[in-house]
This record gives structure tokens, C-alpha cells and sequence, in this order.
């Protein structure tokens, strides 16, 4: 937050400056109207009435321009500090590590970007405006002591008073306001879910389910805001009531020394217009401090995100690929486990020379797809070195690395945009030619010139639009149009109707050739897409020869596409 602070110090400048001159402007006008009382009215002077009457509407439009001012900056302030910090913590978001994606919900993290930051937001227009009500009050309590120490102390005695109940509201009202922004990101943590994955809720007849859960995170809501609002309801009528009371005490003793000739009327009438003033920042004041209260725990939630430190990061002095290289992929002795959990892989030793396609086999939690995972560094070995064309990959920059190796994942994901796009998802400039070319190597030329309007139809939210088959050949051609050192097929035909996958397998064929590339399957025909075969089994490569080769020396190979011919029917089911 002080970094933001530090952009706008102009701005805060001519806020403060708007600020005094706007106070300036208000204590005044009181002095000159009691002037024109007390000079004027009272001594029959019409002249100087004119004079003093001229002075206020001068100083009026000086007021006017300093409140204009004064507004804009606190807008101008909290629209640019809630644009930059959303632009930060955006980007840091998308800098942290897989593991922290892994275990935070994603309706907590939007609810961090937008109502926390809007809370922030708040909390910087009211800031200027508070800054003015400091000097109000500063300016009408010196004016008023000038006139009377002793009205004055009666007047505002029992501020002590209420600058403590404010210190008790803030402390009672901040856990409240942490756990309102909490409720509200558990809230949007349920929204999130349900549309995202709508055709479940659907598929399963549970919207009664996903709607109680809704009612129940919104009544959490309801509750803590509820609270907060008793404890403002507590507390803003006694800064309400003190002008009140002060008013009270000027018309009493305030007119008893203007009976004594101690106080002139004018000065009493002044006495009575700055208690009215002090309405304004008394309330600014206990709105401040609710505010503060929120935007505080909002604040902190933000720069606890913030101060979350990616654990895969850039080297301090990264090294490059070489120029000469085609893809050359080793782990040397990698051990990884997915937080303290078991290790998945233990002391895996894998080389795939330049251009090889490599089939990685093995039963479920084998460590198949967490190789695939390590090579483009999602997340850091805890032992050994995965090297690429002979670098370690924790010397490279993470953009190089992972712009040298393209990947397929089972779970298509396409972005809300057109064909072309998608394509060049990676390569926003490339040319038409190049994106039409890998569409041509996937084999997802043809269905795209028959969509409505070819390249430039919009696909929809995560590409349900299409059949899986299709988004899964986008999905290819996305990958290759970078022309990666290395290929990365998760199971990409997972997804995919055994009748339509000879369609992928010829796609496939065709990007892999003279390309390194690591396979993730399960079925036999993409199996023998591969030079070689290796199979996986309790974190270690434990066989590997061609497809025909383990059939023929491996039981366990065996069992494994056994298993995997058995669900085959049901994971090819969701192609349309």
C-alpha cells in the first residue's frame, strides 16, 4: 500500500493543499459574518455590511474551488491506487507457483481483487476529505479559543471522551470486518464453483444443493454485517449528540457572557456555526474509523497475497539455451513429493536424446504426469536436476524454458475468444499463414473453415461449443505454433471418442515428427505413437523398450493396459 501512496504524492499534495485552502475559506466565513454583525447590523452601518457581504461571496468561491479540488484528488487518488494495486496483484497472482493454485479457493483470490481492493478504494476517497476535516477541526478549535478559553473547554469537553469510545469501536469493529470480507470470499468462492462447474449441477440434479450452501454463506454474511452495523449503530448517535450538546451549553453560557458585556453577539453567533461545523468532521470522523476498520482487514488480506513469495522464481543470473539444441531431455536422480505427502517420484532416472518420443506409462499416482509437470518447472525437484539440451532448468528464465516446450493437457482448456486466438494464444503476432499452418499440422483445418465464420468464429466459455475432438486439435495446434524444442502430450486423447482418436493419432504423427516428445497414456494406440516406451512404477522407471517389447518381458506393462482397455469406453464418452 505505501508503494501506491508513493505514486500519488503529487496528488496528495493537492489534496492537502485543497484541503487548507477549503478550511481556510470556512473558518473564515463565520469571522466575517460576526463581523458584519457586530460592525454592521448592530452600529446601522450599511457600507460596511456591503463590504463584509462582498468578502464572504469572494471567499465562497475560493471554498467552491478548493472543495472541487479537494473531491476530484481523493477520487482521482482512490481510482488510481485501486487500478494499480489490481494491476499488481494480477500480476503476482499469476507469478506464484502451482503449489499456492493448488491449495487456495479461487473465489477467495477474486474476492481479494476486487471487493477487498474496492474496500481500499474507499478508504483513499475518504482520505483527503478526512485530512480536510483534521484541519476544520484544528482551525475552528484555535478561532474558538481565541474568543473564549473557557466556552471553548465547556463546548468540546467531553471530546476525551469520545476519542476513546472511537479507540473501543476501531477494536471491536476490526474482527468483525475480517471476518465480513472472509464471509464475502467464501461467498464468491460458491458462485465461483457452481458456474464454473454447471453442467455437473445439472448433470446431478444438485441446484437445491448449491442453492442452500448459497443461503448459507450469505446469512454468514448477513451476520457479520449485521454486527458491524450494531456496533456503528452504538456508536455514531454520540457523535451525533455531541454538537448537540455543545450547542447547548454556548446558548447557556455563551449568552450569559454576551448578558455581561463579556462576549459580543457576533462572536457568539460564530460560537454557534462552529459546533454546526464540527458536525461534519466529528461524523467523518466515526465514518473514518469504520472504514479504516474494514478497509484495514481488506488490506491485510491483500498484502498477506502480496507478501506471498513465489518458491519457482527466476535464477539471479539465468543462463540460456543453447542455440544448437533440439530438445534433449534428462532427470538425474529426481526426487518430488506434492507438499510433506508421500515423495510421487524417487530417484527417477530418465534420459530421451533429441527428437525421441518417449510413451511414459504406469498405474495411478506412478508419477507419470508429475514428470510432466517438472520439465516445463511447474513446481522444483526436492533432489537431483531435470536438465534441458544439457541446463539445468532452474537456470533458465521461466518464460524461456516454458516457451521452448509446448503442452497438451488432458483438461482442453480454450479462452473466450475466437479460433485464431486460441491458436495464437502463445504467439499473439503471429501471422495468419502460421496459425492456418498448425491448425493444418493438428488437423483442425477442415472443421474450422466449416464453423459460421472459420478463424474468426468465437469460441465459448472453455470451448463448450465445440466437441472434444475439436477443442483437443486447437488445443494441438496452439501448442506446436511456437515450434517448442519439446512436446508434452497429458493424455490428449483422453478426452476423445476411440472412434474419432485415428483422427488425433494422425495429427499427433505429424507435429511429433523430428520433435522430442514426452507422452503421458494410457491406451495402446497412442502408446505406439512413441519410439520408446518407459514404464513408471513407485516413482521409478522400472522397463522400457518399444510397446512390443514390454508386452512381450513385462507383466506389470501388461496389467496396466489391461486396466486402462477397461475404462477406455468411459473416458472417451464426453466427445459430442
Amino acid at each position: 500500500m505505501r508503494s501506491e501512496l508513493r505514486t500519488q504524492r503529487r496528488w496528495l499534495y493537492s489534496g492537502v493543499f485543497s484541503a487548507l485552502v477549503w478550511t481556510g475559506c470556512r473558518i473564515a466565513v463565520p469571522l466575517l459574518a460576526a463581523a458584519a454583525i457586530d460592525q454592521g447590523i448592530l452600529k446601522d452601518d450599511g457600507h460596511k455590511i456591503f463590504i463584509y457581504a462582498s468578502l464572504i461571496a469572494g471567499v465562497g468561491i475560493f471554498q467552491a474551488l478548493g472543495t472541487g479540488l479537494r473531491r476530484y484528488t481523493a477520487f482521482r487518488i482512490a481510482y488510481r491506487i485501486e487500478t494499480d494495486l489490481r494491476e499488481r496483484l494480477f500480476a503476482h497472482l499469476q507469478r506464484l507457483h502451482f503449489a499456492f493454485h493448488d491449495r487456495s479457493q479461487t473465489g477467495q483470490l477474486m474476492a481479494r481483487a476486487n471487493s477487498d481492493i474496492q474496500q481500499v478504494n474507499l478508504l483513499m476517497v475518504l482520505f483527503p476529505l478526512s485530512v480536510a476535516s483534521v484541519f476544520l477541526f484544528i482551525g475552528v478549535a484555535v478561532v474558538m479559543v481565541q474568543s473564549s478559553v473557557l466556552l471553548t473547554v465547556f463546548s468540546l469537553g467531553a471530546l476525551p471522551l469520545l476519542s476513546f469510545g472511537a479507540a473501543r469501536f476501531s477494536q471491536r469493529l476490526h474482527p468483525v470486518s475480517l471476518a465480513l470480507q472472509q464471509e464475502l470470499g467464501d461467498l464468491s468462492g460458491v458462485v465461483e464453483e457452481t458456474v464454473a462447474g454447471v453442467r455437473v449441477v445439472k448433470g446431478f440434479g444438485t441446484e437445491q444443493r448449491q442453492t442452500a450452501q448459497l443461503e448459507h454463506e450469505a446469512d454468514q454474511v448477513l451476520h457479520e454485517a449485521l454486527a458491524g452495523a450494531r456496533l456503528r449503530a452504538n456508536f455514531l448517535p454520540v457523535v451525533d449528540f455531541l454538537p448537540a450538546f455543545a450547542l447547548v451549553v454556548i446558548l447557556g453560557y455563551g449568552g450569559h457572557l454576551v448578558l455581561t458585556g463579556k462576549l459580543q453577539i457576533g462572536d457568539l453567533v460564530a460560537f454557534n456555526t462552529y459546533i454546526l461545523f464540527l458536525l461534519f468532521p466529528l461524523r467523518m470522523a466515526g465514518m473514518q474509523i469504520a472504514q479504516a476498520a474494514r478497509s484495514s482487514a481488506a488490506a491485510g488480506r491483500i498484502d498477506e497475497l502480496l507478501a506471498t513469495d513465489s518458491l519457482v522464481a527466476d535464477p539471479p543470473h539465468p543462463t540460456t539455451l543453447p542455440t544448437d539444441g533440439h530438445g534433449a531431455v534428462q532427470f538425474e536422480g529426481v526426487r518430488f513429493a506434492y507438499g510433506s505427502g508421500t515423495p510421487v517420484l524417487d530417484g527417477l532416472d530418465l534420459v530421451i536424446p533429441a527428437g525421441e518420443a518417449v510413451a511414459l506409462v504406469g498405474a495411478t499416482a506412478s508419477g507419470k504426469t508429475t514428470v510432466a509437470r517438472l520439465l516445463p518447472r511447474f513446481y522444483d525437484v526436492d533432489a537431483g536436476v531435470v536438465r534441458l539440451d544439457g541446463v539445468d532448468i532452474r537456470q533458465l528464465k521461466l518464460r524461456d524454458l516454458r516457451r521452448a516446450i509446448g503442452i497438451v493437457f488432458e483438461d482442453t482448456f480454450l479462452f473466450t475468444d475466437t479460433v485464431a486466438e486460441n491458436i495464437a494464444f502463445a504467439e499473439p503476432d503471429a501471422s495468419m499463414d502460421s496459425v492456418r499452418n498448425a491448425a493444418r499440422l493438428a488437423g483442425a483445418d477442415e472443421f474450422v473453415d466449416a464453423l459460421p465464420e472459420g478463424y474468426d468464429t468465437l469460441i465459448g466459455e472453455h470451448g463448450y461449443s465445440l466437441s472434444g475432438g475439436q477443442r483437443q486439435r486447437i488445443a494441438i495446434a496452439r501448442a506446436v505454433l511456437a515450434d517448442p524444442r519439446v512436446l508434452i502430450l497429458d493424455d490428449a486423447t483422453s478426452s476423445v471418442d476411440p472412434t474419432k482418436e485415428h483422427e488425433i493419432r494422425a495429427a499427433l504423427r505429424e507435429v511429433m515428427r523430428d520433435r522430442t516428445t514426452v507422452i503421458i497414456a494410457h491406451r495402446a494406440a497412442t502408446i505406439a505413437l512413441a519410439d520408446r516406451v518407459v514404464l513408471l512404477d513407485q516413482g521409478r522407471a522400472i522397463a522400457e523398450g518399444t510397446h512390443e517389447e514390454l508386452l512381450a518381458s513385462s507383466e506389470r506393462y501388461r496389467e496396466i493396459l489391461a486396466q486402462s482397455a477397461a475404462v477406455a469406453p468411459v473416458a472417451g464418452s464426453s466427445d459430442q
